[in-house]
């Protein structure tokens, strides 16, 4: 079950489509959903998480934690709407664009994509645009 949580003043407009197309994306890896809890904050709570958590005095637009048993897809990812707002501008694209790709960007996390090195980067990218695009054709 994929749900959405509010720490902030946002909303999703779409909660059932964007449920929908991410059960779609993880079924696509052939892995089971299980729980998944996407809260929306602002960069001031994701921040004291990251420094709390991860020890990075840094702001960071998602942070995921993957509680996955074996094939069964699972986890809480944070998301600071107010990153997901600036990168939009900083990589001209719409805030919707920009924000599915943080959305899928965890739940590809909790599959086994990685982004650290320039090859699991370029493949997590690539990766993002599959599904993204998945969300349009069902749409």
């Amino acid at each position: 079950m994929i749900n959405f949580n509010y720490e902030s003043d946002f909303n999703l407009d779409n909660e059932e489509a964007i449920a929908t197309w991410l059960s779609a994306v993880i079924v696509s890896e052939k892995k089971k959903e299980g729980e998944i809890n996407y809260i929306f904050c602002d960069d001031d709570y994701l921040h004291k998480i990251n420094v709390e958590y991860l020890n990075h005095d840094t702001l960071t637009d998602i942070i995921s934690f993957d509680y996955t048993v074996g094939n069964e897809i699972n986890g809480d990812i944070f998301v600071s709407v107010e990153r997901v707002e600036d990168n939009a501008k900083d990589f001209n694209v719409s805030f919707e664009e920009e924000l599915k790709r943080v959305l899928v960007h965890g739940v590809l996390h909790y599959c086994g994509y990685k982004d650290k090195g320039e090859e699991d980067e370029r493949l997590m990218r690539l990766k993002e645009d599959e599904k993204i695009a998945m969300f349009h054709v069902e749409q």
